[in-house]
Formats: structure tokens, C-alpha cells, sequence
């Protein structure tokens, strides 16, 4: 059986910085495998095309550049924040407000970001909101330990269901008419 989709599949990994010899990010061990449905938008778009049609078993490696795993970072997501965001009474809680915090904060639009504080100030406190593996390399090496034919209630779970009629099938999403 192989990767593709309507195929739960689960796997063990070590990713790594930028290659094969780079730091260490990441490690699942064959006793905690992590497992997915195959197209269901849980893993980066082009982590899952590298493994596509491999079988239990399979070993697989591949290198992801920064564009096409988390992007790269952006300036305009390094913001300062007016301390009068992290006072309480008056006073910054200096457990809290450390570098190299990650702090949840909510954007205008009510979004939850995580902001890792680079630097603290008189006046402010530099946050930096970009995904902590934002330009950074990725290289995966792993294998891939099961596959299974997902259940009906999985892919359903993902929007694999007909958006048109909300009946299933296997292969198109939709097992009535609309096909």
C-alpha cells in the first residue's frame, strides 16, 4: 500500500538544521510515531508531496529550503511594543517580560501570535512574530512505519466529503450525483 490520498499514514523523523549534519530540531523515536491523513492540510504542503507513493518501510530524506517550509523571515513581523502592554500597576512582571520569552499576544484582529521578545528597552519591547523555523532550511530524514485506508469518518473529518451534496466516497469526496 502506498502514500496517497484517503491514506492514513504514520511515521518517525529527526529534522535538522539546513542538513544532515545540522543541529537537531526535531526527533520521534519508532515507539511515538506521528501519524496523518494524507492531504488533509495537517503537514506543509511540500513535506507531504516528498511522500507521496512511498510504502511502509520506505526510508525516506529531502531537504525543504525556508521558501517552501515556514518562508522567510520578515522585518515587518519584528515589532516594538510599548511597555504599557506588559505592565501591571505600573510595572513590567519581569518574570514574564524576559528575552527569549515567547509570549502569546493577540493582533488587531483578535488572532492568537506567538512573539519571542529579542530585546527590551527603556521605552519597548522588540517582539519578533515570525514562526520560530522561518528562514531556516529543514532537512528531513525518516521512514515511514504504517499506512492504512483512512476510515470514512477521518476523511470526513477533513472536508474529504462532498461540499456540494455531504455524501462520500472513497476515491472523489462525493458519491452522489454531482460528480
Amino acid at each position: 500500500m502506498k502514500i496517497e490520498k484517503n491514506k492514513v499514514f504514520s511515521l518517525i523523523y529527526e529534522l535538522r538544521e539546513t542538513n544532515s549534519a545540522g543541529r537537531i530540531i526535531e526527533a520521534l523515536e519508532e515507539a511515538k510515531p506521528m501519524t496523518f491523513l494524507y492531504g488533509s492540510g495537517r503537514l506543509l504542503p511540500y513535506f507531504e508531496s516528498e511522500l507521496i507513493s512511498l510504502e511502509k518501510g520506505d526510508n525516506f530524506g529531502f531537504i525543504l529550503n525556508s521558501g517552501k517550509a515556514y518562508g522567510e523571515k520578515m522585518e515587518n513581523m519584528v515589532i516594538d511594543v510599548p511597555h504599557s502592554v506588559f505592565e501591571t500597576d505600573g510595572k513590567i512582571d519581569e518574570n514574564i517580560c524576559k528575552v527569549g520569552n515567547v509570549i502569546p499576544m493577540k493582533d488587531s484582529n483578535g488572532n492568537r501570535l506567538d512573539g519571542v521578545i529579542n530585546q527590551i528597552t527603556d521605552t519597548y519591547v522588540k517582539m519578533d512574530f515570525n514562526h520560530p523555523l522561518a528562514g531556516i532550511d529543514l532537512c528531513f530524514t525518516g521512514k515511514i512505519t504504517d499506512i492504512r485506508d483512512a476510515t470514512q469518518e477521518e476523511i470526513a473529518s477533513t472536508g474529504y466529503s462532498c461540499s456540494s451534496c455531504s455524501s462520500f466516497n472513497k476515491e472523489t469526496g462525493c458519491a452522489g450525483s454531482c460528480n
